[in-house]
């Protein structure tokens, strides 16, 4: 995209406070905008209300402006947008590319006698997608229930697509292995695979800059756009931050947070530089390559 303006994002989930992680990827994201001249944007994916918080979307406002980062336009929020993903399911119901799954956990785990798995876990074994419709209707005004796709039907009618990561080269999407991921449930209007390709393609962004923890989710995001007629980014999966246990830095394994070395009186913008140096603080181990 040479004569495109670059656009990126950082899009965190206010599931908690932001750690080193998270700083080290929203200066990647903006970083590599200003230097280009273009666009850095900031999305809230907040699609999850059960486990999101107002509280924690202060706290990222706060810490990013704290390590001296700026974004341009409207903060963008995934819980106005549940009318376009649902928009957007409708057009892959009506293709006959999803069905209605009614199993829990549960059920998934009893029925996975010698799992397969995947780059998510668990490869879903396919227990509702051949029920009947009749079975399927009566069900599902009665269950609960989420939307998975066909993952063979749609592999097969987008035929075969790649995508481009900065540091990997060209790769060919395969999202045969990732099976019949979920694209919406009960508790959320869309999963995060679905919203994420949905709103980079809103908001114009031509390059996605996030960890290298998120390159497999990749090959399913190539599929979407291929079935909604979106544009395909450019993709670079930057290196993650590793704690002294060779752990990637983790909300759940108490990775020091922005707001606690805020309170430690570290000055953010130093920290930004520091690690734009490629100099860890400490307790940070190492990169992964």
């Amino acid at each position: 995209m040479p004569d495109q303006m670059m656009v990126t994002r950082f899009a965190p989930s206010p599931t908690g406070p932001l750690h080193l992680g998270h700083a080290w990827s929203a200066i990647q994201a903006h970083d590599r905008a200003r230097a280009g001249g273009g666009r850095f944007l900031l999305r809230i994916e907040d699609i999850d209300g059960a486990r999101c918080r107002p509280e924690h979307i202060a706290g990222i406002i706060a810490d990013l402006a704290w390590l001296g980062l700026s974004w341009d336009g409207p903060v963008l929020r995934q819980s106005d947008r549940a009318p376009v993903y649902q928009a957007a399911l409708e057009q892959l119901q009506d293709r006959g590319l999803l069905y209605p799954c009614f199993c829990t956990r549960a059920d998934i785990a009893a029925r996975l006698s010698a799992p397969h798995a995947g780059p998510d876990g668990m490869i879903y074994p396919g227990v509702c997608r051949d029920l009947p419709r009749v079975e399927r209707n009566a069900r599902i005004g009665a269950e609960l229930h989420a939307w998975r796709i066909d993952m063979a039907r749609a592999a097969a009618l987008a035929g075969p697509l790649d995508w481009v990561d900065a540091r990997a080269g060209r790769m060919i999407a395969d999202p045969l292995a990732h099976g019949d991921v979920v694209l919406a449930r009960k508790d959320a209007p869309a999963s995060y695979h679905l919203a994420v390709t949905i709103d980079d393609a809103a908001q114009g962004v031509t390059h996605v800059v996030r960890g290298a923890d998120l390159f497999a989710a990749t090959h399913v995001h190539r599929l979407l756009q291929a079935l909604l007629g979106l544009p395909t980014p450019v993709y670079h999966h930057h290196a993650l931050l590793l704690d002294a246990e060779g752990r990637r830095l983790a909300k759940r394994d108490g990775a020091p947070t922005l707001a606690s070395l805020r309170a430690q009186g570290v000055e953010g913008a130093e920290l930004a530089q520091m690690l734009r140096r490629g100099q860890l603080p400490i307790g940070i181990a190492a990169m992964t390559p």
